[in-house]
């Protein structure tokens, strides 16, 4: 599977939120005024949950946004669909998951399959799930990090596109999860803005579980 070959055209970008929106700030001030250079603009923002920290971060920005609350729909399939109508609206070249916290179906998948990027805090295949930071530390290893993903239909098991590694300190093995925490995410901001300006400006093609990026043999 691979990316339509770069073009001059900055890749369009909706970003998916459940929270607080650091992931998205990061990629706000990344492509700045310059999305020409970056290689990518957010064309729209969406949550699943009314008055998150994140859609107020995309309406300072000007970024049109929406929600798509689980409740509001008569089971998960309906939820789905309406997120896939809802993000389809902005024909996305990519998706990015920033701190969503809802796994997307097949319907979305079907839509936007290849196409969406995903974050985790610890280095997959290692400890996927909700508690990766605390289901490490509790393992006990001295080194974790954060990955950034394409989803798939599993929990944390798409193809890997980068991954970024944190020593863990004593202090943290003992009592700071927390702590450990806030420094896997200053990285794995960086790591994703990294990531997705790679996707936009070089394109990639997905072979398998390996993610080449750049359009290598064509």
């Amino acid at each position: 599977m691979a990316s339509p070959p770069p073009s001059a055209a900055p890749a369009r970008v909706v970003v998916l939120v459940s929270g607080s929106g650091t992931n998205l700030q990061a990629l706000l001030d990344a492509i700045g005024d310059d999305p020409e250079g970056y290689g990518a603009r957010i064309v729209a923002v969406g949550a699943d949950r009314y008055g998150t920290v994140g859609i107020e971060r995309a309406e300072r920005a000007g970024l049109p946004t929406f929600v798509c609350k689980l409740g509001e729909y008569a089971n998960r399939d309906a939820w789905d669909a309406a997120l896939t109508t809802a993000v389809a609206e902005y024909r996305p070249d990519l998706v990015v998951s920033a701190g969503f916290m809802k796994i997307v179906g097949k319907g979305f998948l079907a839509e936007f399959g290849g196409r969406v990027v995903n974050t985790h805090p610890a280095l997959l295949p290692s400890f996927p799930g909700a508690h990766g930071v605390r289901d490490a530390l509790a393992y006990g290893v001295k080194v974790t990090g954060c990955t950034v993903h394409f989803v798939d239909d599993g929990v944390d098991t798409g193809p890997i596109i980068a991954q970024g590694v944190v020593e863990v300190t004593e202090e943290e093995t003992t009592e700071g999860e927390a702590a450990l925490h806030e420094r896997i995410k200053e990285v794995e901001r960086k790591l994703l803005v990294e990531a997705v300006g790679r996707l936009a400006r070089d394109g990639y093609r997905i072979e398998g579980r390996k993610v080449h990026l750049g359009h290598v043999g064509e």
